[in-house]
């Protein structure tokens, strides 16, 4: 990089900072210099993509700053022969507001998750996964518990002609919460809203939407856990009543209006359950909770993704790509979609289950569906800190990440499956750990194992 700036910077030398350094910016992938495994992964991406005639998938790139983030989005359009509009978070305040570039998802986003192909955060990207999605509740996979019970519930709604109870489905992200509302609608074979909770800011945005809903349709609320408590307050007795009650006007002058509104069936989804007020949670009448998926399970989704995307893909090569997928099935989806750009690209007619695992192992996703920011964390506390126990901040710290972000991004899927441990004293690598790093795990100080041995015990006359 060094070396070539002078050849760049001859005629700039009296020019601002910010103009010298988009001159010493390249322009090509081949003038990109560092980050060899991001290079790589964009480069199939927009040959694949130029390949079928297709738009390319939304990216997010993430890292401090100063590593060329702008540069490789300039980069990426020049590839493509796009256009490049540019914006930031902060100049587009509310959605109405016209910018360059669309505004962003609505949904919640985990900062720094969706960064990862391993992560269950929902994407931009992910809106192909739409044509994946199961039409009946017949082709849904898995969770076979709440799909049984939710087809008597439908079924009885339906012999009676009345609305269906509300419901509500929660666990964690990627399971189906979404696809499984969209069933709902449909095997009623009646209208379905969606929105999000932190889409509805007031009250009267909750009550053009409640007032709009036709008899027995389904309104689909995404991240219900954060509406406001104003709004959970109106939602209430149009839950329990099917009424809208609202204040009308202000101070002497004010009066409250109540509005009958039609039988209607709320879904709600949420990831963190626990948050949501009592009031609210105890008024769904059908809580079902969402597991993850067996890989036999995930098997028989790739399957039928492979077949909607186009792509030949072998038994083995569906189970490759299913037991790195977390259990998840839309981290199998966007695997699925990132393995068929490799084939694409290196015009594999058949995938099997080598050039799965070579198109993962280039993603660096393991055998156990760890990415190198996984791996980061797993040898961090194996190599530096003897296994633990270390604190979370001490970690953050030597990662270069936000504590948040290690706890809610890295270390729960680790914990689940046993590969690090969460103590009172800071966190440990287990056994599994250990063996997954293919190292030895320290031996343990036989002062530590002898500390309550060594007591004398009481001699007996």
């Amino acid at each position: 990089i060094l070396a070539a700036m002078p050849e760049r910077a001859v005629s700039t030398l009296n020019k601002p900072d910010t103009v010298l350094e988009l001159t010493l910016r390249p322009s090509l992938f081949s003038e990109f210099t560092g980050q060899p495994k991001v290079k790589e992964r964009l480069e199939i991406a927009v040959a694949a993509a130029k390949k079928r005639g297709e738009p390319l998938d939304h990216i997010l790139l993430n890292g401090p700053p100063g590593l060329g983030k702008t540069t490789l989005a300039n980069i990426l359009a020049k590839s493509m022969g796009a256009s490049l509009k540019s914006t930031s978070g902060p100049t587009i305040e509310k959605a109405g507001d016209p910018a360059p570039t669309p505004p962003p998802n609505p949904l919640p986003q985990g900062e720094g998750e969706s960064a990862r192909e391993v992560s269950p955060a929902r994407r931009e990207e992910d809106a192909a996964e739409a044509s994946l999605r199961p039409q009946t509740l017949a082709e849904f996979v898995g969770q076979q518990a709440s799909r049984e019970n939710l087809a008597v519930f439908i079924q009885a709604a339906r012999a009676r002609g009345e609305a269906l109870d509300h419901v509500l489905l929660h666990g964690p992200p990627g399971l189906g919460k979404t696809t499984l509302a969209q069933i709902v609608a449909r095997e009623l074979g009646v209208g379905f809203r969606a929105t999000s909770g932190p889409v509805i800011q007031r009250a009267g945005d909750l009550a053009a939407i409640l007032t709009n809903l036709q008899p027995r349709d389904v309104l689909f609320i995404d991240e219900i856990h954060r509406l406001q408590p104003a709004i959970e307050e109106v939602l209430y007795p149009a839950m329990e009543d099917f009424q809208l009650d609202l204040i009308i006007g202000e101070g002497p002058a004010a009066r409250s209006v109540r509005i009958d509104l039609h039988a209607f069936t709320l879904v709600g989804a949420t990831t963190r359950a626990g948050l949501l007020a009592t009031p609210l949670r105890d008024r769904f009448g059908i809580p079902l909770r969402l597991v993850f998926y067996t890989p036999a399970e995930l098997e028989l989704i790739v399957r039928r993704g492979a077949e909607k995307l186009g792509v030949t893909l072998t038994r083995d090569g569906a189970v490759e790509i299913a037991r790195r997928s977390r259990g998840t099935p839309r981290i199998a989806g966007r695997l699925l979609r990132r393995v068929r750009d490799f084939a694409a690209v290196a015009g594999t007619a058949e995938v099997d289950r080598a050039a799965a695992d070579a198109a993962l192992n280039r993603l660096e996703v393991d055998r156990l569906g760890l990415d190198a920011m996984d791996r980061r964390y797993l040898r961090r506390i194996a190599e530096h800190h003897a296994g633990g126990p270390v604190g979370v901040e001490t970690l953050a710290a030597a990662l270069a990440e936000a504590r948040d972000t290690l706890e809610d991004v890295v270390e729960p899927f680790l914990i689940q499956e046993g590969l690090v441990l969460r103590t009172s004293r800071g966190r440990m690598l287990g056994e599994p750990g250990w063996r997954h790093l293919d190292l030895p795990p320290p031996s343990r100080s036989p002062d530590q194992l002898d500390l309550l041995r060594g007591a004398a015990q009481p001699e007996h006359e």
